[in-house]
């Protein structure tokens, strides 16, 4: 394939919030042909959306891929990413953020979940043997945005112009970090309703911010609050969703972070897994596992399509 740049058209990791997604990581095999398999399936991977978004164009749907460190080099040929490396283990005194492998992450998402299936159908019948499946998880939206916990999620999210400020500048700012996370239901609902608030930062019912402790144990939502060294915040695009199965005790919810800078996801593990102070790790991690933890970054759909060329 060629090295020669090519314009950008960024792909649509701003695409809306929509009522059912599929979270699809896997890694490439060892066959001879893997590689070239998957260049031409992403290359050909905007003329398969169209196919299948055009059944339903009120759908709203999108598929954002992500690219891993291990399989940059050889897959585009290209100088890597600046902070494009594999997800970071957060060992904390109690809880860790585990680093688990992906070559490929596609996030498919649409307000109907048989477009989401026939996407990931087909996109697999083309990437055959070339890739092996890690972890394939079905999201859906849960009443008002609320996570299984009984909250609202993705309230910090940027919104207008905020989120090309977050994540969509340029070619070498799309980092994706995703985690799967399930639940302890039971015990969280043990709580009372005002130590899940303190835990969380929020209001249940309402969503109304709550102040935090000057010192000591911060909330979830202080510890995700993250500033650069001259006191901006900064914010990442979330697309979590719920996930699970009732017959089989499953909840949970996959978090899933967009951002220009990759720096600012890891603060926010450290900070949660760690504490800020250390020893004070967010309290939702005692109902709350990380079965996964992979890092991405997303290229122009200029260089997707670009990857099949010669």
């Amino acid at each position: 394939m060629s090295s020669q740049r090519v314009p950008i058209a960024p792909q649509r990791v701003d695409a809306p919030l929509t009522q059912s997604a599929t979270f699809l990581v896997v890694t490439a095999t060892k066959k001879p042909d893997s590689i070239s398999t998957i260049r031409s399936t992403l290359a050909g991977l905007e003329s398969l959306a169209k196919n299948v978004s055009i059944r339903d164009l009120s759908a709203q749907f999108a598929c954002t891929v992500g690219i891993g460190h291990d399989i940059w080099d050889e897959l585009t040929k290209l100088p890597r990413p600046a902070e494009l490396h594999p997800f970071r283990e957060v060992k904390g005194a109690k809880h860790t953020a585990i680093s688990t492998p992906g070559d490929l992450l596609f996030h498919i998402r649409s307000e109907r979940r048989d477009l989401c299936f026939e996407f990931e159908r087909q996109l697999m019948d083309q990437l055959g043997d070339a890739v092996s499946v890690v972890d394939e998880t079905v999201g859906f939206r849960y009443f008002d945005v609320r996570d299984l916990l009984g909250f609202v999620d993705g309230t910090a999210n940027p919104v207008g112009p905020s989120v090309p400020a977050s994540v969509l500048v340029a070619e070498e700012d799309h980092y994706i970090v995703v985690q799967k996370y399930t639940h302890d239901l039971p015990g969280w609902k043990v709580l009372s309703t005002e130590q899940q608030e303190k835990i969380i930062g929020r209001t249940k019912i309402d969503n109304i911010e709550l102040d935090d402790a000057e010192s000591g144990q911060r909330s979830h939502k202080t510890l995700n609050t993250i500033e650069d060294e001259d006191g901006n915040e900064r914010d990442i695009l979330r697309d979590n969703m719920p996930f699970g199965s009732p017959g089989s005790a499953e909840f949970g919810t996959y978090f899933i972070g967009y951002t220009r800078h990759l720096w600012v996801i890891e603060k926010m593990l450290e900070r949660m897994f760690v504490g800020d102070p250390p020893g004070l790790h967010d309290r939702i991690l005692d109902f709350s596992k990380p079965l996964t933890g992979t890092t991405f970054f997303a290229p122009s759909a200029s260089l997707l399509a670009s990857l099949d060329s010669d």
